[in-house]
């Protein structure tokens, strides 16, 4: 079949924002004004389009990232519609990691917040071209100067109005497009769908003019020619002004700001010419470059077929359907693909393309789709697919570790059965949600990166599985490390007639930098310990940091050099020498002073001030560092840390302190050392449970 819609009019798209910024209205918005929907469907109605789980609807929040496809002005749009929520920060990483460009999204109130922050950063590490939108500049206390001068000093962007706002709060009345210089308004009884372009009122026509001699200044700063003709004439024309902030917001030297409030109907659609206009085509993103060989692998349909799965959901009425975003080439339903990250031969059954949940069949897919596909039961997410005639490894997407845990238990022998089949779909789906089964307690743990994390997970149990589960109190990520180097040895000899076992190592254990995982070195010379017996020693150090010797806890932040040992011709062998790996580093570590480490928490409350001094005195009951307190709009900001294991049930804490007035967000930061006192009760409890072996 021949292309609909040329590469170089393809938008893939995504919002990403702190929490209740308004990302799922704005991307109602879009649809409505694109014409795929014909009705608005509001987020407080639980009738939003692309919060489409029943979890969403009831909370008012997006758990998981929606795709859909739209049309705007001849181009085709696809539209991911990320959570703001810490929880789910899996759903951003993953999107990023495909997209082509993103919406950075702002509150005009709130502005710079900690998740605002997070997902920035995120999408600076895919190096993904972004626009900015101010929204809810309806709201009272909107200031979309302060929100600017915000994104340029705490995320250090090249922040450039291409509109700024008529009024603000209940006088907010439209927008003034400062490269076509024309007040745009928007009207009430069309729900926005109509406006109209009049000239700029006198009153505000200065500072238009000076915000658009700075919109010029800006882009003539990023080519040479035109800064010449800017000092020459002091202006640039429209089509100057598109072509060069175009390639400047592709190459990241700028940020296009827009605003709006998509609530009442205003700034969409200059925001999706925005989307038009600067950000890229798949065309206009660097070839991606294959992780083993560096080959590039160019955007376009001759190329051969290569994608990356993203996102895998479980669906009752489809079974698994595995979300792709197609990098090169063209790939029909049916037909049979490679997964070279298994090396492993599948069949691509149906090809969808997703609006929400609803899917329209395609016959193919081609470059720069995003698309889902039936049929790829062993593929997980982050994996490639491509043609085996032509295999490549495009780079895998990385997750964060899971910073809390609980026991879950079926509540009937019934759902016993159906327990663990249930978790393991789901913790297909989200990598970030592990599950595991501690044989000394004969529990099974399940770890994800929050408390509404594993609600959502236990809610989905009960309403898609049908299987109702006990679920244990929240039990913090510990780790354990150690804090000073050892060496020893450690012979591992057993006799007990015929062939034994014998191994001896010499083990070097010293601790890294927070944050440096585990390194095994080999440092054996001249043949001591043969070499087909060395990785069996590192699997055995492996297998004993899983659950350390000091407390059970995971064991990171640590190098074991392998500096000597010996063999036998008969009686080593691999198990022997796993054996002296796992048993000589658990007695070495004992030695090396070992510390527990404990997920420190970045927090934000916003509190009026009234309730200031019981609000900081319960951060600091909660073992809580205040880094800083700060005045937003009537309200106090307090920025501070405390340790996971102190925060649990704080929400209810805190609005119980303030009267439901105040409210926090979270994300974690880093590990810190246990407290001593502390971390004597943790171990102590942990070796009453059996948890340390």
């Amino acid at each position: 079949m021949a292309r609909t819609t040329p590469l170089g009019k393809i938008r893939n798209i995504g919002i990403m924002a702190h929490i209740d910024a308004g990302k799922t209205t704005v991307s109602e918005r879009i649809l409505f004004y694109s014409g795929k929907t014909h009705r608005i469907g509001e987020v407080h109605d639980g009738a939003a389009t692309l919060d489409w789980m029943v979890q969403e609807r009831e909370r008012g929040i997006t758990i998981t990232s929606a795709a859909t496809c739209t049309e705007w002005r001849g181009h085709r749009i696809t539209l991911i519609d990320t959570p703001g929520h810490v929880d789910f920060t899996v759903e951003v990483e993953r999107s990023l990691r495909v997209l082509d460009g993103v919406i950075a999204l702002f509150c005009a109130v709130g502005g710079v917040q900690p998740q605002s922050e997070k997902v920035w950063r995120q999408s600076e590490k895919y190096s993904v071209p972004k626009i900015a939108f101010i929204n809810k500049m309806d709201r009272v206390g909107a200031d979309f100067f302060g929100v600017l001068t915000q994104i340029q000093e705490e995320l250090g962007a090249n922040a450039v109005p291409v509109v700024i706002p008529i009024g603000k709060e209940e006088n907010f009345n439209g927008i003034i497009d400062l490269v076509q210089m024309k007040a745009i308004y928007y009207e009430e009884a069309s729900q926005g769908h109509h406006f109209r372009e009049e000239p700029i009122p006198e009153d505000k026509i200065e500072k238009a003019r000076r915000w658009r001699a700075n919109l010029v200044e800006k882009c003539a700063e990023q080519d040479d020619k035109l800064l010449e003709k800017f000092l020459d004439v002091g202006d640039l024309s429209e089509p100057e002004i598109w072509d060069i902030l175009r390639r400047a917001t592709i190459a990241g030297r700028v940020v296009p700001v827009y605003c709006g409030s998509a609530f009442k109907n205003k700034g969409i659609q200059r925001l999706l010419d925005g989307v038009i206009h600067l950000l890229p085509s798949p065309l206009d993103i660097p070839p991606v470059i294959c992780e083993r060989d560096s080959t590039p692998r160019k955007p376009s349909d001759d190329e051969p077929f290569s994608a990356l799965a993203f996102k895998v959901v479980a669906d009752k009425h489809m079974g698994k359907l595995v979300y792709m975003r197609v990098y090169s080439g063209t790939i029909a339903s049916g037909a049979p693909v490679y997964n070279s990250s298994q090396d492993r031969d599948q069949r691509l059954g149906r090809i969808l393309r997703m609006h929400a949940n609803r899917q329209e069949q395609l016959e193919e897919a081609r470059t720069g789709d995003i698309v889902a596909a039936v049929g790829l039961a062993d593929t997980r997410t982050g994996e490639t697919i491509c043609s085996s005639a032509h295999p490549v490894y495009l780079e895998a997407i990385e997750f964060p570790a899971p910073v809390i845990s609980v026991a879950i238990a079926p509540s009937s022998r019934q759902d016993n059965e159906k327990l663990g089949a249930a978790l393991y779909r789901l913790a297909e789906e989200d990598p970030t949600f592990t599950v595991e089964f501690d044989a000394e307690t004969s529990e099974t743990i399940i770890s994800g990166m929050g408390e509404l994390h594993l609600e959502i997970i236990v809610d989905r149990l009960k309403r898609e599985f049908m299987v109702q589960a006990d679920v244990g109190r929240p039990e913090v990520a510990y780790r354990e490390t150690g804090t000073i180097g050892m060496a020893g040895e450690y012979r591992h000899v057993k006799q007990s007639g015929g062939r034994g076992q014998f191994a001896h190592v010499c083990l070097r254990v010293e601790p890294l930098p927070p944050g440096s995982g585990f390194e095994f070195v080999n440092a054996i010379k001249g043949g001591r310990i043969p070499l087909e017996y060395i990785p069996s020693v590192e699997r055995g150090i492996v297998d004993a940091m899983r659950a350390g010797p000091f407390a059970g806890y995971p064991v990171v932040d640590m190098r074991v050099t392998l500096d000597d040992g010996s063999y036998h011709e008969v009686d080593s062998s691999d198990f022997a020498f796993r054996e002296a790996g796992r048993a000589g580093f658990k007695q070495l570590f004992l030695k090396t002073s070992p510390e527990l480490l404990e997920p420190v928490m970045s927090l934000e409350v916003v509190t009026p001030e009234d309730y200031m001094g019981p609000v900081t005195s319960s951060i600091c009951q909660r073992r809580g560092r205040i880094e800083s307190m700060a005045e937003q709009r009537g309200d106090r900001v307090i920025a501070a840390t405390a340790p996971l294991g102190e925060l649990f049930g704080y929400a209810g804490v805190l609005r119980t302190l303030s009267q439901g007035r105040a409210s926090f967000s979270m994300h974690f930061e880093h590990y810190e050392t246990v407290p001593f006192s502390l971390a004597e009760e943790l171990v102590k409890k942990r070796r009453a449970q059996g948890r340390v072996r």
